[in-house]
This record gives structure tokens, sequence and C-alpha cells, in this order.
């Protein structure tokens, strides 16, 4: 029997999923991990525990599924983008990762847009200028810590860190890659003009395959470390939001992903160039050779959830009982679920989330109620913008923990007023990565192909209520006239 196997390296945590050549899914594994913040606006990850999660995922793969580490043919990543390793030469971390949801960067990015200017940025990568993206992150290390600067070969993404301690090779995808601002998308290379206004080295800046490249086998420490064999190879792999996506099934236009995790980025694939000149979606390479990713990269969703259960002392699984304790509309409580910033409906950087509307006939129930809504409403002002811009689908598809919760299926059918489809299983970007593994292995012709054998939806989707229409576009409208107090107040 052979094998191949998918890795979702998350912000909070890796899952692993084994996959047969016929697309079945024949064991998971999950393995759980933490995020530092040493100071306001940073977040920062021990690169070690990405590689202590793979080696205890892919032991308790072997423990349950009972395969020989040699079945195993192929495997590949889909990790979280717009992270920055600063790597030696031998390929050791010379300090942690700032992660996506770092913010420190906001002075290096406002002059790489000044020197840049601002619209031909955007024209030139897809991308806002914002300090979640790794030019600034890079250029704030030149600036901050000049000796870990000095002392890095390469600048790379989490994918790049992980392909180099599995195969000695550090090399990412066209869809990390363009999370740089430093990505020509048209030209589908480093832009080098780019990469000189931000006074940036190219050398040190990975390779860029397609997602679906064989880079070469495990090493031997690696291999010996996951109990598997050196003739295993690895893919080039994708981001987590793009394995996401290919786990839902959006490998060609119209399939809008919704993609709950700790932040919760909303995307839909384009066979076309488009930019949107409102600036609340990006255009990124996907994982698909010859295909676009539009997407908004999240509002704190899963993020906002456990931060109530933990502020609220309650287990992460008892927030969904406690919001069904409340009518829809929560009688008026509202929520900004803006914890570390705002993407939508505009990006801001300085906003801070917010409950409002609340009165003494207002329980728990309710507030936690206000948080599920509060995330549909930002849900809804991205969707919204992708049928402004053409590129609608017919319903939306739902990945992620949130999918296993019909209550929030529910109200982001009611808020959007579309049909939500939950894409079943617990780790479908671990699947997208696998669907990649099985591409880059041949089983699979391409990725129209895989998502034919791997992707499972839901027999039917949840439906929006002509019930609750009402409330909710009241709802959503008070939501957009916090969001605007907010905003004006923090300025």
């Amino acid at each position: 029997m052979a094998y191949v196997i998918g890795i979702d390296v998350g912000s909070q945590s890796v899952k692993a999923v084994l996959f047969d050549a016929d697309g079945s899914a024949i064991a998971e594994a999950g393995a759980a991990y933490e995020m530092s913040h040493p100071a306001s606006g940073w977040a920062e990850q021990d690169p070690g525990c990405w590689e202590r999660g793979i080696v205890q995922c892919i032991g308790a793969l072997r423990a349950r599924a009972r395969f020989c580490g040699r079945e195993v043919a192929m495997l590949a990543l889909a990790c979280q983008v717009d992270g920055l390793l600063a790597l030696d030469d031998r390929l050791r971390p010379l300090r942690p990762a700032i992660i996506w949801l770092d913010r420190r960067a906001t002075r290096q990015t406002a002059r790489l847009s000044e020197a840049v200017g601002e619209a031909e940025l955007i024209a030139r990568t897809g991308l806002n200028p914002d300090a979640s993206h790794t030019a600034p992150k890079a250029m704030w290390l030149r600036d901050e810590e000049p000796e870990h600067y000095r002392a890095a070969r390469w600048l790379a993404p989490v994918a790049g860190h992980l392909t180099g301690w599995l195969t000695g090779a550090v090399v990412q995808d066209p869809a990390n890659a363009s999370c740089t601002l430093l990505y020509d998308l048209r030209g589908g290379a480093w832009d080098l003009g780019l990469v000189e206004q931000a006074g940036l080295d190219p050398g040190q800046l990975p390779p860029v395959l397609p997602a679906t490249e064989v880079i070469g086998s495990l090493t031997a420490q690696t291999a010996e470390a996951l109990g598997l064999s050196t003739r295993c190879h690895v893919a080039v792999g994708t981001g987590d939001e793009h394995g996401a996506a290919l786990g839902a099934g959006a490998v060609s236009p119209g399939v809008v992903v919704d993609v709950t995790g700790t932040a919760e980025p909303v995307a839909v694939p384009s066979s076309d160039f488009v930019l949107d000149d409102l600036r609340l979606v990006e255009t990124h390479a996907h994982a698909v050779a010859d295909m676009l990713l539009i997407e908004n990269p999240g509002f704190v969703s899963g993020g906002s959830t456990n931060w109530w259960a933990r502020a609220q002392s309650l287990p992460h699984s008892e927030v969904f009982a406690q919001a069904a304790l409340a009518p829809p509309g929560s009688e008026g409580a509202l929520f900004l679920p803006t914890l570390s910033g705002a993407t939508a409906p505009r990006w801001n950087d300085r906003m801070r989330g917010s409950f409002a509307g609340l009165g003494l006939h207002h329980t728990r129930a309710h507030m936690t109620r206000a948080i599920l809504e509060g995330c549909a409403f930002a849900l809804r002002d991205i969707v919204d913008r992708f049928e402004a811009m053409g590129l609608g689908g017919d319903e939306l598809r739902v990945v992620g923990g949130g999918a296993r919760s019909s209550l929030w299926l529910q109200i982001k059918a009611d808020v959007t007023g579309r049909p939500v489809r939950a894409v079943r299983g617990d780790h479908a970007t671990s699947a997208g990565a696998a669907m990649l593994a099985g591409v880059a292995a041949g089983w699979f012709a391409d990725l129209d192909e895989a998502a034919a054998q791997v992707v499972r939806l839901a027999k039917e989707p949840v439906r929006p209520r002509a019930s609750t229409a009402e409330v909710y576009e009241e709802g959503y409208r008070a939501y957009r006239r916090l969001f605007d107090g907010v905003e004006r107040a923090l300025s």
C-alpha cells in the first residue's frame, strides 16, 4: 500500500492526514502549541514547536494506521503565511519566528509605501501595504536586529524553514512568495526593483517553485525523527489558506471559501488579474498554476471565541451552547471582532475589539452570541465585495472548526443571505496539502482530478431563513455604524 501525507502548519497547531491512492483519508492527527507576545502588537513562535508537532502527528498517524514508513511516497505542507524566519547557513533559526499576527513593522511599511507609491505597490504585488506582510518584517529585522539580519543566509517564510528541515532545500511556492510585497504577480517572479526599494538582499529570498514540484527526499536525520524512509519525497506545498481552498474544492473560479481558524480568511479563485479599488481584498497567487486567489486575510474569528472562553472560564465547546441561549440579533448587543486590528470593512491596524448596545437585560449568552454575529457581519463585508467584483459563487463553503457548529453556520447563512455548506472533516487544509502531494506523486493528473477524489462536502447547505432577515439587516447596519464610530474615536 502507498500513502501520501498532507500537513497543515497553523498558528495554534499542526494537523496531518494520511491518504491512500484512492483519495480516502485513512487517519488524522493534531498537535497543539502556543504563540508568544513579547510586546504590544508582537506575535512570535518557536520554530521548534512546528517540527515537534510534525513529528508528533506523524507518530500518531503511524500508531493509528499501522503503516510501514516505507509506504509513504510523498508529503506536502500547507503553512501559515506572512511569517519571517532568519536562517543561518546551516538552516538554523537565529531568533523566534515573527508570525502573521505581528504588527511591529508599521514604520517600515510606511517607508516602503512612500518610496514606491501606494498605488504602484498594490498594482505590482496585489497586496495592501501592511505590516502583516513579510518584507516590512525583514526591514524591521535589518533596522532593529542587524546582527541577525547580517547572519541570515535566508529570510524565509514558515514553509521555507520547514522544507529546509525536511529536505535541506529552502524553497517556497508562488502563494507564499506573493505574501511578501516583493513578488510580481503578473511576471511570476521577484520584483527586483521592489527588493531594492525595500533595501533587502535578493539573494536571501528563497527560490520560488510550483506547489506540486518535488523538492527532493527526506534527509536521513529527519526521516529517522519522523519514522519514515528517505525514499519519501517532499513537494513544495503552499500557504495554509491556499491549502484550505484546495481542501474545499476551490480550484476554479466561483467557489467562495470561508476558513474559520484563529483568523478567518475568505477567498475565491480567479483566472483573471483583478484588483480591488476599495482595498478590502487582496490578490495572491494560488497553489493552482495560472490561477489567482482573491482574499481577505481574515478578521480575528476563532481568536475572539478563544479569548471569550478564557475570559469567562468556559471550555471552548461551551461557547456555542451559551450563544444558542440568546435570540437572533442578541437583542441589540454588538461585538466588533477587531481584537488585533481590522481587515473588514476596512483595514486599520489601530482598531480594537468592542462590545456595544448593552443593557441591564443582557446576559453572558447575549454577549457570546454577539461575538458569533459580529464575525458573521465581517464575513458579509467580504462576500458582498466579492459579489460586487463579479467573483461571487452560489454558496459559501466553510472549513475549519467553525464548520462543526450548526449554530454558527446558520448565523452565517442568515447574515449573508447565502447558502452555506460545510466541508466535511476537520482537516481541510491538510487535505489540500495531501492533494498537492498526490499530484506530485503522479496519483492525480492535476488538482481538478485531486479535488474530485478528495473533497467531501455536506450533502445539503444551510439556507438563510426569511424570519431572521429583518433583524440581521438592522443588526448589520448598527454594526457598521459602530465600526465607524470606534474607528473615529481611535484615529
